[in-house]
């Protein structure tokens, strides 16, 4: 799925409305109806329901709402708020709808003294300002904003919680946001939605399709893309049936030290499960009998040492490589690290202690090869690549980083985030909060060093990779639950999530 600015997104609905053609008052009634009816689909119980509109088109969608829940026997009241700014042409005819329709109550609020007293038993509307947003608010909406959120009254935001801007909210005052329970957005998620800080004010969110304009949507451009199954699925290769083990690649691991031999096992188990043909996996001395009893189907290589990696050895054979889990940091492992990467493999992945290493050694990263492929969790990615107060900040810092070394950066996360050369960005939209767990990084590893060493191309091994470990999370979590589950649930889970692709 295509993701958009907020800017773009007027575009498309303007495009929407010269194309279909559909008058603008109906474009709204449209996205309307949808969240009522997944008011009433999800809230039946007939609650008071409290709106609160203010005079653009977010408003003029909490008028269409209040309407159709009063035809459908809710007890609804509509909070208009006066920002001394006359009401936009589609939202006064809402307005004057509602008044012809006389089953709901219409207050004014014009000063701080008009603001209602939310009981916590309430379900409030929040329609005052929209997608267009382009600063943070103050004065009257902004007290508002802070009666509801005080309120404790279970919140649902139309289109995008009041207050919270579309992209980048660096500057924006987070005590004038709507923190909301429910967002219903229209058609794409924003997104500001993907970013972990702005949870408290989105809270769970769905997209409601409201029929934009494939036409538009293809035709503006856009380097946001949210993985979807759809955008994954067709991209999976199809097994021949005279295929051997020869045919999907061999790849190797370095893996593993003393006490992290499970990093080693993990990562393996996920690599094998991955599809590839056939895995090696080094390791130092102490780790051969552990490797060897708990992944049968890997080979081993053996480094001289019995602790740490400090040998490399001839890469020749393999088709892909991958470092870095349970690696360690010492100088003798960052020697045969640096001799890797003058190698200069042909596909590579690099994750742990392979970037903190990198991280301790700044001036070592231009030695990455084009189109590695990285996948810090978020400390690791401030200890690389940099600091920043924010995950739009971050973005900003992951875009350069990945086209001056020309490598694909995973940041792992809720929504990971894929950066490539080429400044297109990905968010997933699989996985769960059960894979914060121990381990689930350096099976994310194992799968995409089998994914490379199938002979898939390094943006593509990113993007299933990531996609496929999120769905067989997903469903460890649906057989375990989120606390229970561990990182060896989600390699369990991987032949299913490979099914369900198919």
């Amino acid at each position: 799925m295509k993701l958009f600015t907020c800017r773009q997104i007027a575009e498309i609905d303007l495009l929407t409305i010269k194309h279909e053609p559909i008058s603008s008052i109906d474009l709204m009634e449209r996205a309307s109806m949808q969240v009522a009816d997944w008011i009433i689909n999800y809230f039946g119980s007939f609650r008071p329901l409290w709106f609160f509109a203010g005079p653009g088109n977010n408003g003029g969608d909490a008028l269409a709402v209040a309407r159709f829940l009063a035809t459908a026997n809710f007890e609804c009241t509509v909070f208009l708020a006066d920002f001394e700014k006359e009401l936009k042409e589609d939202t006064a005819i809402n307005l004057e709808r509602l008044k012809e329709q006389d089953k709901v109550l219409i207050k004014r609020i014009g000063s701080t003294a008009d603001i209602p007293q939310i009981a916590s038993t309430m379900v409030v509307i929040d329609g005052l300002y929209g997608s267009g947003l382009t600063r943070p608010l103050t004065g009257l909406a902004a007290e508002i904003i802070k009666n509801i959120n005080q309120s404790q009254a279970l919140v649902i935001s139309i289109d995008i919680p009041s207050g919270l801007l579309g992209e980048d909210n660096s500057q924006n005052d987070l005590s004038a946001i709507i923190r909301a329970h429910y967002t219903l957005t229209f058609q794409f998620p924003k997104i500001s939605f993907l970013f972990p800080e702005n949870h408290p004010f989105t809270g769970h969110w769905e997209v409601l399709p409201i029929d934009l304009s494939p036409r538009a949507i293809d035709q503006i451009d856009s380097n946001y893309t949210y993985l979807t199954k759809e955008l994954i699925a067709g991209k999976i290769k199809k097994r021949e049936k005279f295929s051997h083990k020869g045919n999907y690649g061999h790849a190797l691991l370095i893996a593993g030290s003393y006490g992290k031999m499970g990093a080693a096992v993990l990562a393996s188990r996920a690599c094998l499960r991955s599809g590839v043909g056939l895995l090696t996996t080094h390791i130092p001395r102490l780790g051969y009998e552990i490797l060897q009893n708990s992944v049968a189907e890997a080979m081993t290589s053996i480094d001289e040492s019995d602790v740490v990696f400090t040998t490399l050895p001839d890469t020749s054979p393999f088709s892909a490589i991958g470092i870095g889990p349970g690696l360690d940091k010492k100088p003798v492992t960052r020697d045969a690290l640096l001799e890797l990467l003058y190698t200069k493999p042909g596909k590579m992945i690099l994750d742990a202690d392979a970037l903190n290493i990198l991280a301790e050694n700044k001036q070592d990263v231009g030695l990455l090869p084009e189109n590695a492929i990285l996948t810090p969790h978020p400390r690791e990615f401030e200890r690389l690549i940099g600091s920043s107060s924010n995950s739009y900040e971050r973005l900003q810092l992951q875009l350069q980083f990945s086209a001056q070394y020309k490598a694909i950066v995973a940041c792992k996360g809720a929504h990971t985030c894929i950066v490539f050369p080429d400044g297109k960005v990905f968010f997933n939209s699989s996985g769960n909060a059960g894979m914060a767990t121990g381990g689930s990084g350096d099976v994310l590893t194992g799968i995409i060093l089998g994914l490379l060493a199938q002979d898939y191309s390094a943006h593509d091994a990113a993007l299933i990779g990531v996609y496929l470990h999120g769905v067989a999370g997903d469903l460890a979590a649906a057989r375990w639950g989120q606390q229970a589950m561990i990182a060896g649930d989600i390699i369990e889970h991987m032949g299913e999530a490979f099914l369900q692709l198919e």
